[in-house]
């Protein structure tokens, strides 16, 4: 967990956040104060503590796992091998501030900052195991040892098991996950005594703090069967569609604003080798004549006059944790007299490119791009954009370039309606459904009785223009905001903000087709999408 003065985010450049490693294991909390202080720079992105890789990189790995022909690292400067070190990253590689181990395994045995959501395994069998052993409902250990000298509590241990904390005088303590604290709950009986919106509340100790306290509970994840998809595909499922989860969120009794990242992993296993039943017995040990089941690029024979063909085998992945993660994002409280509704988010995913650019990841693309409603729903429209993506050399996993219209390393997107998907061009706004149709509950700029004429007009400059006439949006904040004033919008929506914070509409029953001007690009890339209203 991040301390109370620390805060997720993104970095202004992509620039790694600095880690110096621990050199004595007698540090005092002064000169870990001056470690940590040296590392951090504001500039950068912020997703995991800088203690949580440091207690990564000082605690001993799991001697248990199974790691193939791999040679792990032995030493992480202290005289021992860390949890740094694994089967996928045995010379130990930092990438931010994740802890590598608990990145490559699930579930992990120790506590982490990471709440889960959801869990899409082949094989459903698994749910009931993966649910009950979810951080979210049990809890983890960790050695807690204290500075030497002092009674002030270290944030790491080398010792990753019971007995050896114990013979080395720390405590094998307990920690719990929790969807939020609830500090106004002093004691344990008051923060216990009932369920409050539905929600547990427990007296426990959470991740990174020494004393017990209230802590709303969270709930075992969704466990559900993953969609299929073929392989190097990019995830595009049967129907065509992206492979995709809707998460719910949850409801955070505070009301308090919560800044979050979300983090994927997906994991590519083989049934070379059981990978629940393959363990640190059967690593590759030539002086004890063991013979891991996998070898690097091995030489096999099919009996074909004993020609030996080699297979293309890294050990290293050769069942293999991958991640994705998001940029931060804030869970806001809902919009005062909207606690009932179901509210879904329409939003657009990818990036600015052609397709071999962009990849691994996608062009533009509105998600969901078939959105399906009652008339008692809400749907929040918004997206995200960026002023310096250029994609520059070596352009990634990619090519270096950014295909686009517009500035290059700009970001731009709206909504204008069309009359179909087969078509590309927007219907006059005389012509449309789309807007008259639908009711403003909320909008970013905090206008009230917001007319379908404006609503079209703010949706289709992405928010450089609020209204056609002043006086239909009195007031100092809007004057800028007004048809025809300033230096007027870029055709290509270069004056426009990259990012829109949005609206929150009620539509009525009815199909509404739309697109972006600026991106949809015939036979390079479509933008468009449909929302249907039952």
């Amino acid at each position: 967990m991040l301390a109370a003065t620390e805060q997720l985010r993104d970095g202004v450049n992509t620039q790694t956040q600095g880690h110096t490693a621990l050199k004595k294991a007698n540090e005092t909390p002064a000169q870990k104060g001056t470690r940590k202080s040296k590392d951090i720079v504001q500039a950068r992105g912020y997703h995991e503590s800088w203690e949580w890789y440091d207690k990564c990189r000082n605690r001993e790995r799991n001697f248990g796992l199974f790691t193939a022909d791999q040679k792990l690292q032995t030493n992480n400067g202290l005289g021992y091998s860390g949890a740094i070190y694994t089967r996928q990253n045995p010379n130990g590689n930092r990438r931010g501030y994740e802890c590598p181990e608990e990145r490559d395994y699930y579930p992990y045995w120790h506590p982490t900052p990471w709440k889960d959501i959801a869990i899409l395994p082949v094989n459903t069998s698994l749910c009931e195991y993966y649910q009950k052993e979810s951080f979210n409902v049990a809890p983890r250990h960790e050695c807690v040892e204290i500075y030497v000298g002092t009674t002030t509590v270290r944030h790491w241990s080398r010792y990753s098991n019971e007995e050896d904390c114990a013979a080395n005088g720390g405590q094998w303590t307990p920690f719990y996950n929790y969807l939020e604290k609830a500090p106004s709950y002093k004691t344990e009986s008051a923060c216990v005594s009932g369920n409050r919106n539905g929600y547990k509340y427990i007296w426990a100790r959470p991740l990174g703090e020494n004393v017990q306290q209230c802590l709303v509970a969270l709930e075992a994840p969704e466990c559900k069967a993953a969609p299929w998809t073929r392989s190097n595909h990019l995830g595009n499922t049967k129907g065509g569609l992206a492979s995709n989860y809707t998460w719910t969120i949850p409801f955070i009794p505070s009301a308090d604003t919560k800044q979050c990242v979300l983090r994927i992993r997906y994991n590519i296993s083989t049934d070379d080798y059981d990978p629940f039943l393959t363990d640190s017995r059967v690593n590759n040990n030539i002086q004890e004549g063991i013979m891991s089941p996998v070898q690097q690029n091995p030489l096999v024979d099919i009996g074909a006059a004993n020609i030996p063909l080699q297979l293309a085998i890294n050990t290293a992945q050769f069942g293999r944790t991958f991640q994705d993660r998001s940029h931060t994002f804030t869970v806001r409280p809902r919009p005062s007299g909207q606690e009932k509704p179901r509210i879904f988010n329409l939003n657009v995913r990818g990036k600015r490119g052609n397709i071999v650019q962009v990849y691994p990841a996608v062009e533009y693309d509105f998600i969901p791009n078939d959105l399906h409603l009652k008339t008692s729903d809400r749907v929040h429209i918004q997206w995200t954009g960026s002023n310096t993506h250029k994609n520059g050399a070596p352009g990634g996993d990619g090519a270096t370039g950014d295909a686009g219209e517009g500035t290059s390393g700009t970001d731009r997107h709206n909504i204008v309606q069309i009359n179909n998907l087969l078509e590309n061009f927007p219907v006059p706004y005389e012509n449309s459904t789309m807007w008259e149709s639908a009711e403003v509950v909320w909008i970013y700029n905090g206008l009230n009785n917001i007319s379908p004429k404006n609503l079209a007009l703010n949706m289709a400059s992405s928010g450089y223009y609020r209204c056609f006439t002043a006086a239909e949006c009195p007031g100092a904040q809007h004057a800028d905001y007004i048809y025809g004033s300033g230096l007027g919008m870029s055709s290509t929506l270069g004056s426009s903000p990259a990012s829109y914070e949005g609206a929150l509409l009620k539509f009525k029953s009815g199909t509404y087709f739309y697109t972006c001007t600026r991106n949809n690009n015939f036979t390079n890339r479509s933008q468009k999408g449909a929302i249907y209203v039952d």
